[in-house]
């Protein structure tokens, strides 16, 4: 049974179609997994009667040969994605007992092809966070270790990444709005792609910062990332962000023939303080490419100095504004008032103890750089800077570079509680490498290519131009097979 948990999304599904395995064997052997792993705590709903009665229909659909790529495989689903008639928190004690009453795009799709739904995974409160340590359930657990020290898995779907690394389940659903599918699939060694914004509906997502928002998968390797992201995407006329694009067969994408592509390495990466390790890493990510007939030349993305300040007025500005509706009323915990209290009062003490307090953190801030006297100081300033660096990105891709290599992270994970709130400063500099992208709406996806001198995986970067994630995922197929990262975290949970 531990063997079907090792199995690769594109393994199980060959596996599924010849007869090899059915869909409830290999639901069972993930179930029997998930409720071994407590210590990880990347589970926080289990679902099993779901994902039974799911991979049954599935079998059924596999014995008449109507079996879609995700048919039967079983997955787990981040606490942001609506899930109908399961809790669907955010990781916050404010939607505490919310139950949807339908189904977000990303899962319906998911389920449509025949999905199995372990559960509902961990993820910092309202995706706030670069840990996965703000969670109303409690710190997501890396199943990768060094000695006795607890590491975090990233965030904020630091649940999805712990899970699908542990293997207690096939694929996950995480989010992006700085880095948070990149950054833990680097520090448990999976792979994450945030896709182009627009590529992946964000109806039923519980939203963070919308402008930022994208939903992506989070897999063993590139190949299922693709699988998994076809399944993902669409145009959805219920979110008016979604692109009106036909998808790509990114799986026929993945030739591993990157002859004649170009490279990029922009130099504004290159940062004062940068380990030894990740440059090493950077350098003989280049040197792959290369040897797999890549053109690698240095470019420029001169307003990377400015990205993090920029996301860090843009993203809780739109926080701010998203988190108004959550005061006690229509749905969620409320707080118990004293005699006399009225609506005012209500609304102050259900939002203190509804919300941790790195999100009270993020909403103050967003609400102080809109506020009048600030606006424009603040949050305007931020929008053009945010232009710039979409510019940058322009000029680059339009010069003839097909994709950019960069690290994914500027360490591995670190300890549980080492990087705690008393520095936030400190924790937001986990996403110098990643929140660009996200202000530029590109696709981004992390790639498993070494280890620390801990024994830590370390991750790569390439991002792409915007709607390209077909050559994305190829060039990043092709680094896949040179790294050949195979390295598992040992089981001690």
């Amino acid at each position: 049974m531990t063997a079907l948990t090792d199995l690769t999304i594109a393994g199980a599904r060959d596996c599924l179609r010849k007869g090899e395995v059915t869909a409830t064997e290999l639901t069972e052997a993930c179930i029997t997994a998930v409720e071994a792993a407590d210590t990880l705590n990347a589970f926080v709903h289990k679902t099993p009667d779901i994902a039974r009665a799911q991979a049954a229909a599935a079998d059924q659909r596999l014995k008449a040969g109507d079996a879609p790529d995700l048919c039967g495989i079983p997955l787990g689903i981040k606490d942001l994605f609506c899930t109908r008639g399961v809790p669907s928190q955010a990781a916050s004690r404010i939607l505490q007992g919310f139950r949807p009453e339908y189904e977000s795009t990303v899962t319906q799709q998911l389920f449509d092809q025949g999905a199995v739904m372990l559960g509902k995974l961990n993820m910092d409160e309202f995706a706030m966070g670069s840990s996965n340590e703000t969670s109303c359930y409690g710190d997501a657990v890396n199943p990768w270790r060094v000695d006795d020290r607890l590491l975090t898995p990233g965030g904020s779907s630091g649940g999805s990444a712990a899970a699908v690394a542990a293997g207690l389940c096939l694929g996950a659903t995480g989010t992006d709005t700085g880095g948070s599918i990149r950054q833990p699939a680097a520090f448990t060694g999976i792979t994450g792609i945030k896709p182009t914004y627009g590529r992946v509906s964000r109806w039923g997502i519980v939203a963070f910062a919308s402008s930022l928002d994208q939903a992506g998968p989070m897999t063993r390797d590139v190949r299922d990332a693709a699988i998994m992201l076809a399944a993902m995407s669409g145009h959805d006329p219920k979110d008016s962000t979604s692109a009106d694009l036909p998808v790509p067969d990114f799986e026929a994408a993945l030739t591993g023939d990157i002859r004649g592509q170009t490279i990029g390495i922009p130099r504004e990466y290159r940062m004062d303080g940068m380990p030894p390790e990740i440059e090493a890493l950077w350098s003989r990510g280049a040197e792959m490419l290369r040897d797999g007939g890549a053109r690698i030349v240095d470019i420029s993305l001169p307003h990377t100095k400015y990205a993090l300040p920029a996301y860090y007025v843009i993203a809780p500005a739109e926080a701010s504004s998203n988190l108004a509706r959550y005061d006690g009323v229509r749905f969620g915990h409320r707080a118990t008032l004293a005699q006399g209290d009225g609506v005012t009062e209500m609304y102050e003490k259900t939002r203190a103890e509804g919300f941790g307090p790195e999100v009270q953190r993020r909403v103050m801030v967003g609400t102080y750089v809109l506020s009048a006297g600030f606006y424009d100081a603040y949050y305007n300033r931020a929008r053009r800077v945010r232009a710039l660096i979409r510019r940058d990105f322009e000029a680059v891709f339009a010069d003839g570079v097909d994709a950019i290599l960069t690290p994914a992270t500027p360490s591995a994970a670190f300890g549980l509680g080492e990087m705690a709130a008393a520095d936030p400063i400190q924790m937001y500099l986990n996403d110098v490498f990643t929140v660009t992208v996200n202000l530029a709406g590109l696709p981004g996806i992390s790639v498993p290519a070494g280890l620390d001198a801990n024994g830590l995986p370390l991750g790569l970067q390439l991002i792409g131009p915007p709607w390209e994630e077909g050559d994305l995922l190829n060039i990043a197929y092709s680094l896949e097979r040179a790294a050949n990262f195979v390295e598992k975290p040992s089981r001690w949970w």
